[in-house]
């Protein structure tokens, strides 16, 4: 395959030749990954001397792997399994830990002391900390008021809250009692919030009054009691306190529930349902994912403990919204006794600094954020190492997009040069990760650190025949615990076969296009519903975002495929700086910095400019439906976009239909 086809801007790959950052010999040395080879190798496995064993025997032996996660990791099951992993026809069918009971919150409540649980602070400056036993506490209480209004096991909760401590004392309530989570963000437009709960009919809503963001204060209150009244299933609605706006047609969350009730964890089998996601719904109504308690457990102790070294002393934060499966994910750090952080707001309100001064202040080991947050923060000419004390930090997680080369280097100049960076890719359909870090590895510029332990993560090329060092689709070929249970009013599994099995039989296709290298790293260019292909040659977007993001001019930007002539042409839409116009100059520039980076077949056919891009309420761009508003297309769903206005400018582009 030639360089053109792959894309690839030969310096890059040479920087790739040698790590960005190695770790110590004491942080390898302490570290749980290393305590966790060392035991798996004592039990009966001499010869395991790298990463790369453990791995290969992680996903040749699951039965045993799994035992020994749950063993390390201290998963609490109350009824032994009648086997590890029960084998099926289908890889969508075999069950983990079969006969086991046990309870998804008592799992992240199983530490009840003093010390801190969640500590919570906004762009308003507001801060709160509750410890392990105020949590337990709260919990008790408003799992009290649940049952009392009739919710049992298997019930829909839901929350329209921002990320705060009452919401994950809501969702542990509901757990606690067997109940089914399922949240969105209170910026979420009506719509997009009638579309997601209208399916799953909860019978309790917790919402807030209001939410801040960018130093304004939005009222909710209308868009809740709309929702009562449109979503029949309601019948209580539990008002948090947030914006200091009257509420009535409900029940003030500190009225709810019992003070000093006991908390009572209801054990269910290992795969019961605990959590519904929902897909992005850009192209439709949302698939409502059914996420089981033991399978996210299992996987969400082997990341934390594991692949980000979680510990009691540990303070962790990513920055998310209650939308995004990474706050599934940053809240089931509870199970390891660590602090976790939470945030509400704007990043860069008022200022730059609010996240980095947050670390500083709150002492945070574990600091997460979309890749597009260290972009802007690059953008902002931001040097948080040189502007707070980072010493307390230890790693740093991007995920949401493909975190470019260039913002590895960004991280270790101008944040931290001894950290684990750690670019981690999942989603939303497995609530976990396929590739992420490893403490005890070295950084790659670029590359995703590894692939998950116990995920059989392969790139298949067009045939569904494994690749290495070639681009391809991302897959699983091998079972793994947080399969979703279902989708939500899919009963005969179809829309669940079709979402991830059509392409490649029983294997998973996640719809990434990846790179898998020889050193078992992984590189993300997009996802491959988006990619282009010009002249038959497939081109993750990714690679043509890269170079010209680094581009001073350019806020954001977004490729499409676009029919033309019988083939495909790429366009390329910028979002520019205030004031910068798209001239002739700039375009040559642009379509310079792609050819000398990419390869001549990345140069876009046009290049236009609009005054903002689409993106998803998860922040991803919104490839699909640009693209779809390029040919004219009906976009299934524009409540599902987290700036639906901006997608008109799209549409019937005069210079879209010339050559």
């Amino acid at each position: 395959m030639s360089d053109n086809i792959r894309g690839f801007d030969p310096s890059w790959m040479d920087t790739m030749t040698e790590p960005i950052w190695r770790p110590s010999e004491a942080r390898i040395r302490t570290a749980n990954m290393t305590r966790f080879l060392e035991r798996v190798r004592a039990d009966g496995n001499p010869v395991m001397e790298s990463y790369r064993d453990l791995w290969q025997w992680s996903v040749d032996q699951p039965a045993a792997f799994w035992r020994h996660i749950r063993d390390f990791c201290g998963l609490q099951l109350h009824r032994e399994p009648d086997a590890v992993v029960e084998p099926a026809d289908h890889i969508r069918d075999t069950r983990f830990f079969p006969g086991a009971r046990l309870n998804f919150a008592e799992n992240l409540l199983r530490f009840n002391d003093d010390r801190p649980a969640l500590i919570f602070r906004n762009e308003a400056g507001e801060r709160l900390v509750w410890t392990y036993a105020d949590l337990h506490r709260e919990t008790a209480r408003i799992a009290a008021g649940l049952r009392a209004d009739g919710v049992e096991a298997g019930d829909r909760v839901a929350g329209l809250l921002p990320n705060r401590p009452e919401t994950v004392a809501a969702m542990l309530a509901a757990t606690s009692i067997g109940a089914i989570w399922t949240s969105c963000s209170p910026d979420f437009a009506e719509a997009a919030i009638v579309d997601r709960f209208s399916q799953v009919e909860p019978k309790v809503l917790f919402v807030s009054d209001g939410y801040m963001f960018k130093g304004r204060t939005f009222d909710v209150r209308d868009t809740a009691r709309r929702l009562a009244e449109r979503i029949g299933s309601i019948r209580r609605t539990v008002w948090v306190p947030y914006a200091g706006l009257d509420t009535t047609g409900g029940v003030a969350y500190a009225d709810y529930g019992e003070p000093g009730a006991e908390l009572a964890f209801e054990l269910q089998p290992f795969d019961h349902p605990v959590y519904i996601l929902y897909s992005s719904g850009t192209t439709g109504a949302p698939k409502c994912i059914v996420h089981g308690a033991g399978g996210t457990l299992l996987q969400h102790l082997k990341e934390h403990v594991l692949h980000t070294d979680i510990g009691r002393d540990d303070r962790v934060f990513f920055f998310t919204t209650c939308g995004w499966m990474m706050w599934n994910w940053l809240v089931s750090g509870l199970a390891t006794g660590a602090a976790v952080v939470l945030f509400d707001g704007q990043p860069f309100h008022p200022d730059h600094g609010v996240l980095p001064r947050m670390a500083a202040e709150e002492g945070i080991t574990v600091f997460g954020a979309s890749a597009g947050y260290f972009g802007a923060l690059e953008k902002a000419g931001a040097e948080p190492g040189r502007e707070y004390d980072l010493s307390a930090l230890k790693t740093v997680l991007s995920s949401g997009s493909p975190l470019m080369p260039e913002s590895f280097d960004y991280v270790y100049r101008a944040i931290h040069g001894d950290v684990c960076l750690a670019s981690i890719s999942g989603g939303t359909d497995l609530v976990a990760c396929f590739a992420l870090g490893n403490p005890a590895l070295p950084v790659y510029r670029g590359e995703l650190q590894c692939l998950a332990l116990g995920m059989r993560t392969e790139v298949f090329d067009e045939d569904g025949h494994p690749v290495r060092d070639e681009q391809g689709e991302l897959v699983c070929t091998a079972p793994f615990p947080s399969m979703p249970v279902k989708f939500w009013n899919d009963p005969e599994g179809k829309r669940y076969h079709r979402a991830y099995f059509e392409r490649f039989p029983n294997v998973w296709h996640h719809g990434d296009y990846a790179l898998l290298t020889e050193r078992d790293g992984l590189v993300i260019y997009g996802r491959s519903d988006a990619v282009l292909n010009p002249g038959g040659v497939r081109i993750g977007t990714a690679e043509i975002y890269r170079p010209v993001k680094q581009l001073s001019e350019v806020v954001e930007c977004v490729a499409v495929g676009q029919a033309w002539n019988g083939d495909t042409r790429v366009v390329l839409f910028v979002q520019l700086d205030e004031g910068v116009p798209l001239d002739d100059a700039l375009r040559d520039r642009i379509r310079r910095t792609i050819r000398e980076n990419a390869s001549p077949r990345h140069v876009p056919a046009k290049i236009l400019a609009v005054s903002d891009i689409p993106r998803t309420r998860n922040a991803k761009l919104a490839e699909i439906a640009v693209r779809q508003a390029v040919h004219g297309e009906d976009i299934g769903n524009t409540s599902a976009l987290a700036n639906p206005e901006a997608i008109e400018e799209f549409r019937d582009r005069a210079e879209l239909r010339s050559g």
